[in-house]
């Protein structure tokens, strides 16, 4: 009897010893508590450098570096330990370093084991070869494509009459090659009140992407910078039109300038995430690390979220792990 009212009196006096604690706490202690940020999609722009000229282009051509392989290896292994299951390959054109490219997809995929590998391409640059030797690694082909009329992909620099050809065709090949195909698609001045319907439905991608064209002011929006997308800029009610004429279908994904503009993780080519239109970028994760970087981030989860950052991002089982012989040549 003794011992079981000694035994309550111990656990009575912990008890209040840790709720003094806990209220004495500076503001500072809590904060140090506050859960770490999960990279759980990074996108990757390994390059700056393009064949292409989109007018609006957010991710300009200021230099040409990219990363050794071996750093770019050692970079998707610390965003692994850190908690990303998803990484996505963007430019630039990412094509333009091809090899790279693959051999990077092939590590991510086959030792990392992450769940999703993706890459947004203008598609001019894949060839059956690439297919044949890395579509197995390959969950997500995203191809840009702002207009299923040929001159409006030419006046606002995608391409020179000939993309929506290369769009087709990589369609299909992806298809053989079991990779899932998105369309990405940016809503501008020129294409706002274009009916894609019918051509979205025959092409039938996994999902639509759908973006307001985003002005970033030290990318594409003023007189010095290297492209100047101010003439593309539409307003709200004029995005809600293009998206109010396309809802209906069930790959489309529209996302506004509210929902863009810090909702994504974006990896530069010198390994450092970016802060666009926000402040400067951070330090190299090579250098201080994920969790350290991540720190300096700002990186809107809750619009990540919202706008339906996780979805279904792996392909099947069996799905593109073979050699289809239609893409030999």
């Amino acid at each position: 009897m003794h011992h079981s009212a000694f035994l309550l009196s111990t656990i009575i006096i912990t008890v209040l010893i840790y709720f003094s604690k806990k209220r004495h706490q500076s503001p500072n202690q809590i904060l140090e508590k506050t859960p770490e940020k999960i990279p759980i999609s990074v996108n990757y722009h390994l390059t700056r450098q393009c064949n292409y000229g989109c007018k609006f282009c957010f991710h300009t051509a200021k230099t040409s570096h990219v990363e050794t392989l071996e750093n770019a290896k050692k970079a998707m292994q610390l965003l692994k330990a850190a908690g990303m299951k998803k990484i996505n390959f963007a430019g630039g054109e990412p094509f333009m370093n091809a090899k790279f490219l693959g051999e990077l997809a092939k590590y991510c995929k086959e030792t990392l084991n992450l769940e999703s590998v993706s890459i947004v391409t203008n598609g001019s640059k894949v060839t059956r070869g690439w297919l044949l030797q890395y579509a197995k690694y390959i969950d997500i082909m995203a191809v840009s494509c702002d207009s299923f009329d040929e001159a409006t992909n030419v006046k606002i620099g995608r391409g020179k009459g000939k993309h929506l050809e290369n769009f087709k065709e990589l369609s299909r090949l992806c298809r053989k090659a079991g990779i899932m195909f998105k369309v990405n698609t940016v809503v501008n001045k020129y294409n706002y009140q274009e009916d894609m319907n019918a051509a979205i439905q025959e092409i039938n991608p996994v999902r639509w992407k759908c973006f307001q064209v985003l002005i970033v002011p030290e990318e594409n929006g003023g007189d010095d910078t290297l492209t100047d997308a101010r003439e593309f800029e539409i307003t709200k009610e004029q995005f809600e039109e293009f998206c109010d004429k396309h809802q209906h279908n069930a790959c489309f994904v529209p996302e506004g300038n509210d929902v863009m503009a810090s909702s994504y993780l974006l990896l530069d080519e010198y390994l450092c995430f970016l802060n666009k239109g926000v402040k400067e970028k951070t330090k190299r994760i090579l250098e201080i690390g994920v969790e350290e970087a991540l720190k300096d981030v700002y990186w809107d989860e809750k619009g990540f979220t919202e706008r339906g950052g996780v979805y279904e991002w792996s392909k099947g089982e069996g799905e593109g792990h073979g050699t289809d012989p239609a893409l030999e040549w």
